[in-house]
């Protein structure tokens, strides 16, 4: 993986979705396979992904969205992966709507969304 730092003008537009429920599992050399193995040699329970705004620090942001899943029994690197990424195309469309939207409002580090006008 690589960091890529975000100009000025593009601060508070750029999104990104992360395999596990930040800030748990996140940052520097936490992702694909290494973020599923970690939580599940931890003993989570639960896992699952976040949409957040990316800043210019590794997984940091206001939190738009996140989505959990189970950690099961037994469950390999893979399985927990698989989980996850059922859930990563439910949130991210779901995330940019509600910002197409202008639903998702930034208070400092966190975000409060906008109920939809009716």
């Amino acid at each position: 993986m690589h960091f890529y730092r975000i100009p000025p003008k593009f601060a508070g537009r750029v999104v990104n979705i992360h395999p596990a429920l930040i800030p748990a599992f996140s940052g520097k050399g936490y992702y694909g396979s290494r973020v599923h193995t970690a939580a599940i040699e931890f003993g989570v329970k639960i896992s699952g992904c976040t949409v957040h705004f990316a800043d210019n620090v590794y997984d940091h942001g206001p939190i738009v969205l996140q989505r959990a899943v189970p950690v099961l029994e037994g469950d390999s690197a893979d399985e927990l992966a698989a989980r996850v990424f059922e859930e990563e195309k439910v949130a991210l469309p779901e995330a940019l709507r509600l910002i197409a939207g202008k639903r998702v409002k930034v208070v400092g580090n966190r975000t409060e969304i906008v109920p939809e006008k009716k």
